[in-house]
């Protein structure tokens, strides 16, 4: 179902940790909120499907109806996008693709919310409750973009948003129309990512806090992770001879990087730091180009 594009066989991935206590809290408060709503809307980013999902949430969700969001998808693969579609379409789970931050394909999550409610919506307008109001509750993992999404479907700003984890620290209500209401939760992380491969590409997306790992590491890492499909971009951006980057490694590959930037500090040393996050900030930001790390095999 998915192939991972890993970094290369002789280095080892970086082990990260990372459940701050508040997590702990926001976790009982789901499990406590849960059955106010009628459903719930996950998201995810659409760089790393598979890591961007929590397994905690499946539990705490309790079966209620879901839909999924793509988000970040102007960031993404659009071909890789099309496929995750389509592989949550065989695991009938509703789906869309999305940027919360433009906007962009928002006109259609109340559409398919109402849809996946369909038969609940008639049960209730024959006891009577035509009009019901229908409550969502926007789940995910940290900075994968749940404020953003309130923010644009309330047009009015109302969610704390920043490109960083835990800015949502509490469970909030916010009407998005006639009838309609979001609970914003806080992202919550699981106590430990078993498969390493995962808490990198949480790290490479900014869902785990940079201060808590090495970016040096982190970011050689990622240029391992990029090179097997996304050679041509990472050469390109980085002045790279694309025949001569195979088979090294990803510290090599980042004090080029630097060398080439003109990162250097006394004694023309270069300044690996600094190479290394321009490489993470570009990632995540898309001037490294769309970009998916998680393919989907249909």
């Amino acid at each position: 179902m998915i192939k991972r594009e890993n970094a290369a066989p002789d280095t080892e991935a970086v082990s990260i940790q990372w459940f701050p206590g508040h997590m702990t809290r926001t976790k009982r408060q789901m499990e406590k909120c849960i059955r106010l709503v009628d459903a719930v809307a996950e998201i995810v980013d659409a760089r790393v499907p598979v890591s961007s999902r929590n397994p905690v949430l499946h539990q705490l969700i309790q079966g209620k109806p879901r839909v999924i969001l793509l988000n970040k998808s102007d960031m993404a693969d659009p071909e890789q996008t099309k496929r995750w579609l389509q592989v949550y379409k065989k695991q009938g789970i509703p789906a869309i693709a999305v940027d919360c931050r433009s906007g962009r394909g928002l006109n259609g999550f109340v559409p398919l919310v109402r849809e996946v409610l369909r038969d609940r919506i008639a049960a209730w307008e024959q006891k009577g409750m035509v009009g019901r109001t229908i409550r969502v509750m926007v789940v995910g993992i940290p900075n994968v973009g749940k404020s953003s999404l309130i923010n644009r479907l309330c047009k009015g700003g109302k969610a704390a948003v920043a490109d960083r984890p835990g800015v949502t620290r509490d469970n909030r209500w916010f009407p998005i129309g006639k009838g309609f209401e979001l609970l914003d939760t806080p992202g919550v992380l699981w106590p430990k990512f078993e498969d390493k491969v995962v808490g990198e590409h949480l790290a490479f997306t900014g869902a785990v806090r940079d201060e808590v790992v090495d970016t040096e590491r982190l970011a050689s890492r990622l240029l391992e992770a990029l090179l097997p499909v996304y050679a041509r971009a990472v050469c390109e951006r980085y002045r790279l001879d694309e025949a001569a980057v195979a088979g090294k490694r990803g510290d090599e590959l980042l004090e080029e990087i630097g060398k080439n930037r003109g990162m250097l500090m006394a004694g023309g040393v270069v300044n690996t730091e600094r190479a290394a996050a321009a490489v993470l900030d570009e990632f995540r930001s898309a001037r490294l180009g769309k970009i998916t790390l998680e393919r989907a095999e249909t």
